[in-house]
């Protein structure tokens, strides 16, 4: 059994559809490839054959991670913070490490990371030292390269900046 997560309601409703549209539109288009296939004979030279019975794997297997990942999450409406002025899940904080560099991350789900979005997961090393701050504080966070200093220039929620 996977231990429990939180995903935003959006990352919730991404994943939801992504299952919806496996079971109604790409496994019953990939049924009658199939089917199609095998009725042209012999299947152990059939290419299209072959290759949709892995695909129709592939859709299964994705289709059953779905399910149980679902089944685990709680969506979390990241609109609502408890304190505005605090970093919880769905927050947007902008950082400055000890170096002067500066960044934005989202604080969300590890089913909605996205580095090029600015998107980090709670459980991650960053995510989880950000938890609960404000700004002005300052924390040590653990990298590869070792401990670093970050500051939290502020918080904020809502849609991207």
């Amino acid at each position: 059994m996977q231990a429990k997560g939180y995903i935003s309601l959006e990352g919730h409703r991404r994943l939801a559809a992504e299952l919806l549209r496996l079971r109604t539109v790409e496994r019953p288009k990939v049924v009658d490839e199939v089917a199609a296939a095998a009725a042209q004979g012999d299947r152990s030279e059939n290419a299209e054959y072959i290759y949709g019975k892995k695909r129709l794997r592939e859709i299964d297997r994705r289709t059953r991670w779905l399910e149980k990942r679902l089944e685990v999450l709680e969506a979390v409406d990241v609109d609502r913070p408890r304190d505005e002025g605090r970093c919880f899940f769905g927050a947007w904080v902008s950082v400055q490490d000890e170096d002067g560099k500066g960044a934005t991350y989202r604080i969300l789900g590890e089913d909605e990371i996205d580095a090029g979005r600015g998107y980090i997961s709670y459980s991650s090393p960053l995510g989880r030292v950000l938890l609960g701050k404000r700004a002005g504080d300052v924390c040590e966070v653990q990298t590869p390269s070792g401990p670093r200093e970050v500051e939290v220039l502020g918080v904020r929620y809502g849609p991207p900046p």
